[in-house]
């Protein structure tokens, strides 16, 4: 990696007009970064550190630390009590996106690169586009396509369990990098609204963006204040993107519509209900526990399976299609590549021996996606009772208590209210706030603050009152951890 000096650093941030100042700067110019950072702990012998935050977030001892741990020169939106040079800049998260880019030589004009955002089915879809192109490259004698989502990573030489859904730009352009030095072509990822609202991917250009769906989500004090911010940040990806695939049933499509227009790119539609659209599904029925649908575009008119549970992915399948159908990747891929399609935590099944209990572990945690596991719950197993186990997150998206607890109240036999991610908040208190929308519909709940508790008592219960039972574990997924105040505890 070529190693660049502070001057075309400084210079490519007033390319980007977020330079306010440059200070004790002119003896550094022609110095070399031999390291970018923003965590102090990671700070180093000639770095440039990025105070990354907002104001009233950072701490000037963060500063310090990396200072004394080798950093010469710090960008930040304000000058701190120190000696060394800095840059003043209008935006510390957008810089940081600029700076990584650069830093990494702009890997992500070296991939084709697909975003995917939607307030539901982010994670189904990126794993449906990328299982479709393993199947294409296995056949070509390409490398195995790259995925940064909110269940795993993999960027060809780190592959870990994700807790984030779209890092900060620095880590995000380090996977770039590692891609493109694997000598992989294709990279998916997911694409959250604050990963668009504060700039980790400012710099960044997909070769297709999916918007998936849009519905109130994620609104509060730390993420967005209202559902128009929130909105407006999903919508940013459209002006970072080639191609556009839309989804015509997301509420709201027509702003979507025109949004995409405003930013002049390709458009493909994609509908189970619109036969105007350009990748249309019909004919969607069950088989056993598969899902069979057929596909009208005007290449072809085919048949495909989904083994994966859940009627309603076939909409998450339609978007990978669209993918496909963009990049020209043979029928047999897509077909192959759906059929063998997996996602951890996403509607994985497990049932006891002699099928009573059906359990159902999805990621499911707002309210499309309560109301679409339901949905597809009751239309797939009519004839049982259901049950389900989840929480909310504690210090955000205070909505989804009101909102999920009045899907369950509704659609459920017996809940069990536990803990989701309680960070600073007791998992009482936000059992209780849930409780008070379920109340209004049924009475027949209990709170069990621990997780692995009330999945147990949920299976007991099952056993003891009912014939047959349909578990719904929603929520965590497969997730191996719960945050507790800032730490991360292993459940």
């Amino acid at each position: 990696m070529k190693l660049l000096k502070v001057k075309d650093y400084i210079e490519i941030l007033k390319k980007y007009e977020q330079i306010i100042e440059c200070i004790s700067c002119d003896n550094y110019l022609d110095r070399e970064i031999e390291f970018l950072t923003y965590n102090s702990k990671e700070a180093k012998s000639n770095s440039m550190f990025v105070c990354k935050g907002f104001l009233d977030n950072f701490k000037e001892e963060y500063l310090l630390d990396a200072i004394k741990n080798g950093a010469f020169i710090y960008v930040s939106q304000k000058k701190y009590n120190v000696s060394s040079p800095c840059i003043i800049v209008k935006d510390a998260f957008i810089c940081l996106c600029i700076l990584s880019a650069m830093y990494y030589d702009f890997p992500d004009k070296k991939l084709n690169l697909i975003g995917v955002t939607g307030t539901k089915g982010k994670s189904t879809t990126a794993y449906y586009i990328k299982y479709i192109l393993d199947e294409y490259a296995k056949k070509m004698g390409f490398k195995e396509t790259a995925i940064i989502s909110s269940i795993d990573t993999f960027d060809g030489i780190e592959k870990f369990e994700s807790h984030i859904t779209t890092p900060e730009s620095l880590d995000l352009y380090k996977h770039f990098y590692n891609a493109v030095n694997s000598n992989i072509t294709n990279l998916v990822m997911e694409v959250s609204s604050q990963a668009l609202k504060v700039g980790r991917v400012y710099t960044t250009e997909f070769n297709i963006g999916v918007f998936l769906n849009i519905s109130e989500d994620h609104i509060s004090p730390v993420e967005h204040p209202d559902f128009e911010d929130y909105f407006n940040s999903k919508l940013k990806i459209f002006s970072k993107c080639k191609t556009a695939c839309i989804n015509l049933e997301s509420d709201f499509s027509d702003k979507i519509l025109a949004e995409v227009k405003k930013c002049s790119k390709e458009i493909i539609t994609f509908s189970t209900k619109n036969k105007e659209a350009d990748v249309y599904a019909y004919d969607i029925h069950k088989q056993g526990l598969d899902t069979i649908f057929k596909v009208r575009t005007k290449e072809f008119d085919e048949e495909f399976i989904l083994t994966m549970p859940g009627l309603f992915n076939v909409e998450n399948a339609l978007a990978a299609i669209c993918v496909a159908y963009k990049m020209k990747i043979p029928k047999q891929s897509i077909y192959l590549g759906l059929k063998k399609a997996r996602s951890k935590g996403r509607m994985e099944i497990f049932k006891t021996q002699d099928e009573r209990i059906i359990s159902i572990v999805d990621y499911a945690h707002n309210k499309i996606s309560f109301e679409k596991l339901f949905e597809s719950t009751k239309n797939e197993y009519p004839d049982r009772k259901v049950i389900i186990v989840f929480g909310c997150p504690g210090n955000k998206a205070y909505l989804r208590r009101r909102d999920l607890g009045i899907v369950a109240g509704k659609n459920a036999d017996k809940i069990f209210l536990t803990a989701d991610d309680p960070g600073y908040e007791r998992v009482i208190d936000i059992s209780n706030d849930i409780a008070k929308y379920v109340k209004e519909y049924m009475n027949n709940y209990e709170i069990v603050e621990d997780r692995e508790e009330a999945i147990k008592k949920a299976i007991n219960y099952a056993d003891k009152k009912y014939d047959k039972t349909v578990l719904l574990v929603a929520g965590k997924g497969n997730e191996t951890k719960q945050k507790v105040r800032t730490r991360l505890f292993i459940i």
